[in-house]
């Protein structure tokens, strides 16, 4: 590193190093909570509370070696070695084996940045060098002194930190109204179309004024007089099955896309990172090129209950998020739906499901690996379909709610690349802190008026 930098071992930085790892702390139902590796996100400056266990005043009181404080900066050791998040003021939970926390030294180093140069890619290769073990990675304890900080001057150190949490920050917030309009969304499709409480003609709830229900046989209940019932498959006008193509343009594999995997529903759906590598696939399956309103949903891959069968939705904006056209991969299934007006009732009916479990009746196997057994369940799982004037409504309803979300999610893919670019740049002395000042402000422009050729918006 250059501009005045030293390389300082991270140990030689430090007041303490909080290790609570040899044993499995002792856990009950209720509690102090206690968090896990899983919890470390770099999609979160904290760690999320996220199958979280407890433990109890004893326990907490006499089994660990130290305790966390806040802004201390947890280190997952063990699974996914390296992810790091910071302590929150007040501490509320414990954290035990796999993990380590650093206690930086605030005579020597900005906890902030330090927190921001341990999340560069440059210091994660570092750490990732180091892994071992080839069914769980895991980092030794005594392999810290090997990682290096490139320690600035103080009010250097001040300006990167504070800039880094200050980005991370918006993102989150972005990331919290999301949750928050997905919670809204959520609640309306249950009220409509579950309870069966959707405007009347009086603009009042249906069932709760005294709407008219009928007895179905087929489902095993009441719904609204003039609901008629059929197969989720009634629904779809074609599907685009998935496609891997070929790494490379050779021969007849001539048409450039990029390529959603079962890994990337979470990131179409504004929750997580979208990589899609390219590939390259024949002109005669372009038809399998997905377009606003067309479904992906994964068919093969994790178990059941952590993955298979989640669902994303393609919009415009989803379409300008990636330089080439974009098709699923062969352990997605893509579908077009009959009337657009239908998505996000399907959507977040296809949710419900999910959510209960209905769509693990229909596993197969194939080499171990679950597989939703997709066309056998749309054809036979049936459903109440809803009046075409009730459900265009809710598609007015969720559309504004939907573009809010693309917008914040926009936002946060800029903020994000614009964070994760300046940071090193910051630390090798390429840009001053006056130029990162410049570029934050462009970005924190109105949408329209801020253009890159991978995000742009219209």
């Amino acid at each position: 590193m250059k501009n005045n930098s030293e390389l300082i071992p991270i140990t030689n930085l430090l007041k303490a190093i909080i290790d609570n790892r040899g044993k499995s702390v002792p856990t009950q139902e209720n509690g102090f909570p206690l968090i896990a590796t899983n919890c470390i996100k770099h999609s979160s400056i904290y760690p999320t509370f996220d199958k979280i266990r407890y433990v109890s005043q004893e326990t907490l009181k006499n089994w660990f070696r130290a305790h966390l404080e806040p802004n201390d900066i947890l280190f997952v050791n063990k699974g996914t070695p390296g992810r790091v998040c910071l302590v929150p003021d007040p501490v509320s939970f414990c954290a035990a084996q796999d993990m380590m926390a650093f206690r930086a030294d605030e005579k020597k180093i900005y906890y902030k940045y330090l927190f921001a140069v341990l999340r560069s890619e440059w210091i994660q290769k570092k750490i990732s060098n180091y892994h071992v073990g080839l069914v769980i990675p895991h980092f030794k304890k005594q392999d810290l002194k090997s990682i290096l900080i490139p320690v600035k001057a103080e009010k250097d150190q001040k300006i990167i930190g504070d800039l880094y949490m200050g980005l991370s920050k918006k993102i989150e917030l972005n990331n919290k109204i999301n949750l928050e309009l997905e919670a809204m969304a959520k609640l309306l499709y249950n009220y409509w179309f579950v309870q069966f409480d959707f405007p009347d003609v009086n603009r009042k709830p249906y069932k709760s004024s005294g709407g008219k229900m009928v007895y179905n046989n087929q489902l095993k209940r009441e719904i609204p007089l003039g609901w008629e019932v059929n197969n989720l498959a009634n629904w779809i006008k074609n599907d685009k099955s998935g496609d891997w193509g070929k790494e490379t343009n050779e021969g007849n594999y001539s048409v450039r896309v990029s390529c959603i995997r079962g890994a990337d529903i979470n990131g179409i759906n504004g929750l997580g990172e979208v990589k899609a590598p390219t590939r390259h696939i024949l002109e005669k399956n372009t038809h399998k090129i997905l377009d606003p309103h067309d479904l992906i949903i994964e068919i093969s891959g994790g178990s059941p209950t952590q993955s298979t069968g989640r669902l994303a939705y393609v919009i415009k904006e989803t379409l300008e998020r990636f330089e080439n056209p974009i098709i699923c991969s062969n352990f997605c299934k893509a579908v077009t739906l009959k009337n657009i007006k239908y998505l996000y009732n399907f959507v977040y009916q296809w949710n419900r499901l999910y959510d209960n479990g209905v769509l693990f009746g229909y596993e197969g196997k194939t080499s171990g690996i679950k597989n939703l057994l997709f066309d056998s369940f749309v054809n036979s799982h049936k459903v109440a379909l809803p009046k075409k004037e009730i459900v265009e409504i809710f598609y007015e309803f969720m559309q504004p709610i939907q573009a809010k979300k693309q917008k914040n999610l926009l936002e946060n893919q800029q903020l994000a690349t614009l964070r994760d670019w300046l940071l090193p740049m910051l630390m090798n002395g390429q840009v001053t802190i006056s130029e990162a000042t410049e570029h934050i402000n462009k970005a924190a422009e109105p949408q329209g008026k801020y253009k890159n050729k991978n995000y742009g918006i219209n």
